[in-house]
């Protein structure tokens, strides 16, 4: 039953994948002092040595006073290219390192004088991860396949890699449920250990006191 369910959400989700479309936005230039804090992060998560193509499609020109500058990084610290003065369209691909969330960073940065009224750059960007990065009319026609030799191989591996992210997450969730277990049978123990201290506080304290009061023939 479980093979069963696991296929019919590896099917849902090869049919939304045609309703994918790419993000558009503007992004408004800013003084060069004022750029870290008005960049504009897009996150997306991926698997360690998966392939990653990033394609941003960029409006403008150089030499219209903005500077359009990219950075992309992960939230462990790697970082995968940081080109500068980008327009038109552009590519960048690279394997992760790690199995972490990844950001591409946009900083739009005056660089003249010019009289534009909320200068901006409209972005289009689109990101491929995994099997949807290859390039599958290259690998078709090295390998001879046919068009639906080549769609089947290429939903073939879309089905590998969500069956992998699902076997990820259940061993995550292992984790976390070990660590919460663990967590309890230590809270559990200390409840226990503090409840002991104060019973024998409580009972020294009743000795003592009588071994006082007796000595001073109170009682």
């Amino acid at each position: 039953m479980e093979r069963i369910f696991r296929m019919l959400n590896c099917l849902l989700l090869l049919l939304a994948l045609p309703l994918v479309s790419a993000l558009k936005f503007d992004i408004h230039a800013v003084q060069h002092h004022e750029a870290a804090k008005h960049e504009r992060c897009i996150r997306n998560f991926v698997a360690k040595d998966q392939l990653v193509v990033v394609t941003a499609i960029i409006d403008g020109h150089r030499g219209d006073g903005q500077t359009l500058n990219i950075h992309i990084r992960d939230a462990m610290g790697n970082d995968y290219g940081r080109p500068k003065d980008v327009y038109g369209e552009n590519r960048y691909a690279f394997t992760s390192h790690a199995d972490s969330a990844f950001d591409v960073c946009f900083q739009n940065v005056l660089s003249g004088q010019h009289a534009v009224m909320n200068p901006s750059r409209h972005v289009e960007l689109d990101i491929d991860i995994g099997a949807d990065a290859k390039d599958w009319s290259a690998i078709q026609a090295g390998e001879k396949l046919k068009p639906v030799e080549a769609e089947l191989r290429r939903i073939e591996e879309v089905v590998a890699e969500v069956v992998a992210e699902m076997d990820y997450l259940r061993t995550r969730e292992q984790k976390l449920r070990d660590t919460n277990e663990s967590t309890n049978e230590r809270v559990k123990w200390f409840a226990f250990s503090t409840m002991g201290m104060l019973v024998g506080l409580g009972a020294w304290q009743v000795v003592y006191l009588r071994a006082y009061f007796r000595s001073k023939h109170l009682i």
